[in-house]
């Protein structure tokens, strides 16, 4: 897993206001985020689908307090840095999430994507191939 995790996803904060999030989801190109506190656990997930919803009510109030806190959900499924590409892979299949926060003793790590996944799956493909030539 550590060799296919981003090691070092933008990370939010919850008393961060929604605001910055979103600029920094648009900036990093990244869906998504862990919310992790100052010693970097993970206390809750937050998407770009999170922020659209909450968003929405306060253009409508043309009001812009929302805090990651308010907004952010506390149940993450994080992935071990040992477990492997095709457990992970086998996983996600009946999964909803697009990226998981890799998570070691309770501290982020990175996180890990559909994409980054795939793209391991399809190298290993790769190398079958080649092999058998």
């Amino acid at each position: 897993m550590r060799d296919y995790m981003l090691p070092q996803p933008v990370i939010f904060h919850p008393h961060q206001p929604l605001t910055e999030v979103v600029h920094e989801l648009m900036r990093h190109n990244q869906i998504g985020g862990p919310v992790c506190d100052e010693q970097l656990h993970v206390v809750g997930w937050i998407s770009e689908q999170d922020c659209v919803r909450r968003l929405l009510d306060d253009t409508y109030h043309c009001e812009s307090v929302s805090l990651v806190d308010d907004v952010m959900r506390e149940d993450v499924l994080t992935v071990d840095p040992q477990m492997s590409i095709v457990e992970l892979a086998q996983m996600i299949t009946g999964q909803k999430p697009k990226m998981y926060p890799v998570v070691e003793q309770g501290k982020l790590l990175g996180i890990i994507t559909r994409r980054e996944v795939l793209k391991a799956i399809s190298a290993q493909l790769d190398s079958c191939f080649t092999h058998k030539k």
